[in-house]
């Protein structure tokens, strides 16, 4: 593969510069089907406080704040040219105090335990290090009955897309069930499992003690 093109595709993990500004752009857009479908599964209250890890664009957390009418929003991403996206794509909320967007990683969360209802992660989780030790960050940070919701593009049984672990550094393709294995070693009580067989897409559910309704 041409060396420009897969420097470009970098940015799929952490979007950086001008090439990144037009690949957030480009997940906004393309992960629209993905979103709208996930989001069929999402029934947060209206007062709940949600945090979306790898927030990317902002889109996602534009339809969290729509759902959560009387709740917060925080987005959390590692990279600038993302939060900064996501800050302008919702500034209406960000000004009103519904909405934070903040610079970090899942690896080292800025918040304290036991702070948010739901933890959603869309399209992020491929890149998380250290899934397992991630995994338990968001159950630290979720209280007690929370939900931490995953949404991936791909289940890991569509063998075509084995080919973004070539073209993206640090890219992890996990089944189902493996994200269900990780998350009950990381303390969750239940998981559910979802999946679009045709389009291989998954969603994984996963409780902080309690049980989930869908």
């Amino acid at each position: 593969m041409n060396h420009t093109i897969k420097k470009f595709f970098q940015n799929t993990r952490r979007p950086e510069g001008y090439g990144g500004k037009i690949m957030v752009f480009v997940m906004n857009r393309g992960h629209a089907p993905l979103s709208k479908w996930g989001f069929t599964y999402l029934s947060p209250r209206k007062d709940d406080s949600v945090l979306d890890i790898g927030c990317g664009g902002g889109a996602n957390i534009a339809k969290l704040l729509k759902k959560c009418a009387d709740g917060t929003v925080t987005g959390i991403d590692y990279s600038q040219v993302s939060v900064d996206k996501a800050a302008f794509i919702n500034r209406k909320a960000v000004a009103a105090g519904r909405c934070i967007i903040v610079r970090g990683s899942v690896s080292d969360l800025p918040f304290e335990d036991d702070t948010f209802n739901l933890v959603t992660a869309f399209e992020t989780v491929y890149f998380w290090p250290d899934i397992v030790d991630s995994f338990r960050n968001v159950y630290r940070v979720l209280k007690n009955d929370g939900t931490f919701f995953i949404c991936n593009e791909t289940d890991g049984q569509n063998k075509n897309d084995q080919r973004w672990t070539d073209i993206i550094d640090g890219f992890t393709i996990y089944t189902a069930d493996q994200l269900a294995a990780y998350l009950r070693e990381a303390g969750f009580s239940e998981t559910v499992i979802a999946g679009n067989g045709d389009k291989h897409w998954v969603c994984v559910m996963a409780k902080k003690k309690g049980t989930i309704h869908i």
